[in-house]
């Protein structure tokens, strides 16, 4: 219907012609409507930040190749699985299988849009009611249909009736596809969905599984996006810096991250990660009303959904209200700068998971606490693999192969068991054939 709907709107103005002022600007206003001329994919980031990127000589992304590519890869990933296709309800990968955005933290938690991508690459979207416009813009939706939301907050006691709609759709769409076998993948879905794709003897595979396979390899495109997101991060992060004195909460300092990040075409953040003084150890402490105080460590991970969807996840801590570092704070600052630098260089194709779990370098972890992780992927958002540390094979680990065109995030925290402030930092990376590419660039030392 997505194009079936495109197309009639399209049709409808041309049927209109220019016969008055007043009909010019409804055949203009539907083509808009029909072809997403305003939507804000299409409008992009804006000439300013454009002219920005370029001067910097970065190459803007090519965004209808860069969804071609992606939409192959989940193709390409059901077909070596052997699915008939994949329903999609996470937000993050519809985007990724259609370049198409509403609402994405609130459709996080409600039901209230969802895809079909088949093994044949035919493609559907099942848009929020009144909203089947927003994906005019991306030519790999083959049709736009109003989705059926079949949550509680939507239905109310009416849900298993409109669950009932929502799977009968979804099964007649199954049985129309050329070869169908009723084998597929489901991301995520309400109780009542799966309980109905059972009954009509549906077999039912991890979605995620297939999304994240799919997702781990990016082609040139997704790069270009990628580095465009990391130059807006990266000027909000001098932005944070310049403004970063004694006085301020930490919520007041991690408030200008969330302002920048916006401003430069991104979406949101993941987390509140931010802490000062003693409350950087143990990590992972969210942004409070604390009022950092001179020679303080200020530490912050930025978890960030940022330009063209593309995350930058990288960490930094830096001591507030300049002079000297303390002893202490230079010890626990260089042990993490080592751990970072050492463990970038592990980060070359053919080398194993395993590998990197029992090859890269921590301090003695005895003596400092650490982060729970050493390496993860990273695209839209935190992907696989996680690479956990050496006492956590057994429970957690898993073996692969780092492969071109993986994008990595290499993670350290240092704090001291006996007490004390503690670092956090990280870099994101880029895999190539010729081995790590560093694609964040912020200083890395506690004066920033």
């Amino acid at each position: 219907m997505a194009r079936r709907v495109a197309r009639s709107l399209h049709d409808a103005a041309a049927r209109v012609g220019p016969a008055s002022a007043g009909s010019a600007q409804v055949a203009s206003a539907e083509d808009d409507l029909a072809g997403g001329a305003l939507h804000h994919l299409n409008l992009g980031p804006g000439a300013a930040l454009e002219a920005e990127w370029q001067a910097a000589g970065l190459t803007l992304p090519d965004l209808p190749a860069m969804r071609t590519y992606r939409r192959s890869r989940v193709v390409r990933q059901l077909q070596l699985m052997g699915y008939d296709g994949i329903l999609l309800m996470d937000p993050m990968n519809i985007r990724y299988a259609t370049d198409a955005t509403n609402m994405q933290v609130w459709v996080m938690h409600n039901g209230a849009r969802y895809a079909w991508v088949g093994a044949d690459g035919h493609t559907i979207l099942w848009e929020f009611a009144g909203c089947e416009f927003l994906a005019g813009h991306s030519h790999i939706v083959d049709e736009i249909r109003p989705a059926i939301a079949a949550t509680y907050f939507a239905a109310g006691p009416r849900h298993r009736e409109q669950a009932a709609r929502f799977s009968q759709e979804l099964l007649d769409v199954m049985d129309h596809r050329p070869g169908a076998r009723r084998r597929i993948a489901i991301d995520q879905c309400h109780q009542l969905g799966y309980q109905a794709f059972a009954d009509a003897g549906v077999e039912v595979g991890s979605g995620q599984e297939v999304m994240e396979l799919a997702r781990s390899i990016k082609d040139a495109e997704e790069i270009n996006a990628m580095r465009c997101a990391v130059h807006a991060c990266q000027a909000t992060m001098t932005d944070m810096h310049q403004s970063l004195q004694p006085g301020l909460t930490e919520r007041e300092v991690w408030a200008g991250l969330h302002a920048g990040n916006i401003a430069r075409a991104g979406e949101w953040i993941e987390t509140q990660i931010l802490s000062s003084g003693p409350r950087t150890n143990p990590w992972m402490q969210e942004a409070s009303s604390r009022v950092i105080e001179p020679g303080d460590l200020v530490a912050y991970d930025t978890d960030l959904v940022g330009a063209y969807g593309m995350m930058v996840d990288i960490s930094r801590t830096w001591r507030c209200g300049g002079g000297r570092p303390s002893g202490t704070q230079r010890t626990v600052h260089a042990l993490a700068q080592e751990q970072i630098e050492r463990n970038i260089a592990l980060l070359t194709p053919g080398r194993t998971f395993r590998e990197l779990t029992f090859q890269a370098w921590t301090p003695p972890i005895e003596t400092y606490r650490h982060y729970s992780v050493l390496f993860h992927g990273v695209g839209q958002c935190d992907e696989q693999p996680e690479i956990y540390f050496p006492a956590e094979w057994e429970r957690w680990g898993y073996d692969g192969v780092v492969e071109p065109g993986m994008v990595f995030t290499v993670e350290a925290f240092v704090g001291p068991r006996a007490g004390g402030e503690g670092v956090k930092l990280e870099n994101q990376v880029l895999v190539t054939e010729q081995g790590p590419e560093l694609l964040t660039h912020f200083p890395l030392d506690l004066t920033g």
